[in-house]
């Protein structure tokens, strides 16, 4: 039997459910209104989907389940077999907010939308989709020299990179704000979220490559991560980045 690369198998898009039981205490809320408090959660991804949610058993949750209203959208739409709900909390009404798993092994589990609500582990809280419990993350300080480039102009130059790996993206240079022209930069009025490293703030270069936001930085939410609080990430598919003198090829992930 031939090998397998593990990479290759982990980022394909399965057409099946899976989930991961995690034994961390789950709970969600809607404002001061606990909407589950479980400690048989699981981490759940749906058929051809990137990106999991978390699931409870319907016993574990504490607001009210009721049947999605008809003209309510599902954003994004559900790919697994089961029925959407609405969630009432507090006299409020969350369309679409939950999902009753139709899966005869994940039978009695509900499945939430991440952004409907805030999530606790533990007594902390988090942010963003679940963490994928197969994934890590690993800043290494090195001392490449690393030049970052759009339509020929030099964005930024740095021999003092830390390089952050993350599962299967591209490794990221991060550099020191010092290391940066940023009179060729300008803020956009742009924030993402990442479970991992927090929320990220962003940049454009102006009149320079197709105006779409070319670098980030994230800030000091996560003290796990303070080895990168501050600095400055180039999107690899959006600019063009040499590495001790060669250049680097543009990855194709979903930020291309």
């Amino acid at each position: 039997m031939a090998a397998v690369r593990i990479s290759e198998q982990l980022k394909r898009l399965v057409p099946q459910l899976r989930f991961e039981p995690t034994p961390k205490r789950l709970r969600a809320r809607l404002g001061d209104e606990l909407v589950l408090d479980s400690r048989r959660a699981i981490v759940l991804w749906e058929p051809q989907g990137w990106l999991p949610v978390h699931a409870v058993p319907a016993d574990d949750v504490v607001a009210s389940l009721e049947p999605n209203p008809p003209d309510a959208a599902l954003t994004p739409p559900h790919t697994a077999d089961g029925d959407p709900l609405a969630v009432r909390v507090g006299g409020i009404l969350v369309p679409g907010a939950a999902f009753r798993l139709a899966d005869p092994d994940l039978e009695g589990y509900i499945a939430f939308d991440t952004d409907a609500f805030q999530w606790f582990e533990e007594d902390e809280p988090i942010i963003g989709h679940p963490r994928d419990p197969f994934s890590r993350i690993d800043m290494r300080a090195s001392s490449q020299h690393v030049r970052v480039l759009l339509d020929g102009v030099v964005l930024a130059e740095s021999t003092r990179p830390v390089i952050l790996f993350e599962g299967q993206l591209p490794p990221r240079a991060y550099l020191q704000p010092e290391d940066v022209h940023w009179d060729l930069l300008a803020p956009v009025d742009l924030v993402t979220i990442c479970p991992y490293k927090g929320h990220a703030q962003y940049w454009a270069a102006p009149g320079l490559g197709d105006g779409r936001p070319v670098a980030w930085s994230y800030g000091p939410e996560f003290p796990e991560m303070a080895q990168i609080h501050g600095l400055i990430a180039f999107f690899n598919e959006r600019t063009d980045i040499e590495v001790d003198g060669v250049a680097t090829k543009r990855p194709t992930t979903a930020w291309a």
